[in-house]
């Protein structure tokens, strides 16, 4: 046989071609992975050279150790003949090597199991966004549709939940609020003050700024600051709490020993936020008019008196009631997102985040499209 130059040692591979036109690999020392493993370079020119090689046969008599770095590099080189539609013949492998191939060959790759790069074109990206919107409002339906459910069992008396979890998420969604509550709404009513004392100023009429400020806070800001803290505050821990519950499998657990999740989770979080946004509102008027009062009195020169009686003159009961309005759809959809995307969400850590960050989303959005509804509709009526 005539020996075939090669650059790697010759101890771990050889090449050599017959007169019968087979060429043979000859392998020897130790092939594992820690070893390296040589280029196929030269045996794929070896197998397109011309003549094209009869047969390619394995010498592996003195073979050492072996890996999974072998199979990977007979796998190539089987590949490569296979390419060039030459006969392998791998009788001079040893056995385990052989089984493995075989066992490797077996089994044909599974259609779809290589990742496709194309992009799908606009219509079908269309087409797909479409589909998804629409599974996702056919899933609020049906949760909203749920809700109702739970609400008249427990109308009716046969809602099955626990209150004293109920006066636990009253505590968590109220009294634990009141101090973010407080600082936002008293920076608010300061806000509103020095905008409009900027711009009465001008005409002599600073002593408008108490109207400004009590109406705004009444019937818009004091609601509307009041649920965009509890959208980020409790819907987030809404959902987290459920989703958690969700990962744990306990949600699972409820239905498997007959109680509703509807019931038993949702019912009391929504009650308990129902309640406790128009008292959080009520509360956030009255700090946003002191923050507004600071201003006029302490940076106006307007007097305390005088100061409180604009106030109380300026705001009636339809400003009162538009405000509270408000508060209770505000907190509705607030406990809805939140208990919403909670329920959906997936059992991983990271789908409880996602599931957390878009119950806020979600509560904000809400809370801005039924505000300019609401606003509408009062307008119209006359409120």
């Amino acid at each position: 046989m005539a020996a075939i130059p090669q650059a790697h040692a010759p101890e771990r591979l050889s090449l050599a071609r017959s007169p019968e036109g087979e060429l043979v690999l000859t392998l020897a020392g130790s092939w594992r992975l820690a070893d390296g493993i040589p280029a196929r370079d030269e045996i794929e020119q070896a197998l397109a050279a011309s003549p094209a090689p009869t047969r390619l046969r394995f010498d592996a008599r003195a073979l050492a150790e072996w890996d999974t770095g072998l199979l990977a590099f007979l796998s190539g080189v089987g590949d490569a003949a296979a390419a060039r539609k030459v006969a392998v013949d791998a009788s001079g492998l040893p056995d385990g090597a052989r089984r493995l191939l075989a066992l490797a060959s077996a089994v044909p790759e599974q259609k779809g199991a290589r990742r496709d790069e194309t992009r799908p074109n606009f219509l079908a990206r269309l087409g797909e966004s479409a589909i998804d919107v629409a599974g996702d409002l056919r899933d609020e339906l049906a949760f909203l549709g749920e809700v109702a459910l739970a609400f008249g069992r427990l109308a009716t008396g046969r809602a099955r939940w626990r209150r004293s979890d109920f006066w636990l998420t009253v505590q968590e969604t109220g009294i634990e609020a009141l101090p973010i509550v407080s600082l936002i709404s008293f920076l608010v009513g300061v806000i509103l003050a020095f905008v409009g004392a900027i711009q009465l100023q001008q005409f002599g009429a600073s002593i408008f700024v108490a109207n400004l400020v009590a109406i705004g806070m009444t019937r818009e800001m004091g609601a509307m600051m009041t649920a965009v803290i509890m959208a980020g505050r409790t819907g987030a821990a809404f959902a987290a709490q459920l989703g958690t519950m969700r990962v744990s499998e306990e949600i699972d657990a409820l239905k498997t020993m007959g109680f509703p999740p509807m019931d038993f989770l949702v019912l009391p979080r929504m009650l308990a936020l129902m309640l406790m946004m128009p008292l959080l509102a009520i509360y956030a008027n009255v700090l946003g008019m002191l923050g507004g009062a600071v201003i006029g009195v302490f940076m106006l020169d307007l007097g305390p008196s005088e100061y409180w009686h604009q106030t109380t003159s300026s705001i009636g009961i339809q400003s009162f009631a538009a405000g509270m309005i408000k508060a209770v759809v505000f907190g509705v959809l607030v406990a809805l997102a939140g208990c919403l995307r909670g329920m959906q969400s997936g059992r991983s850590a990271s789908a409880v985040g996602a599931a957390a960050t878009s119950a806020v989303v979600t509560a904000i959005v809400f809370i801005i499209v039924s505000d300019s509804i609401l606003t509408v509709i009062y307008d119209l009526i006359g409120l």
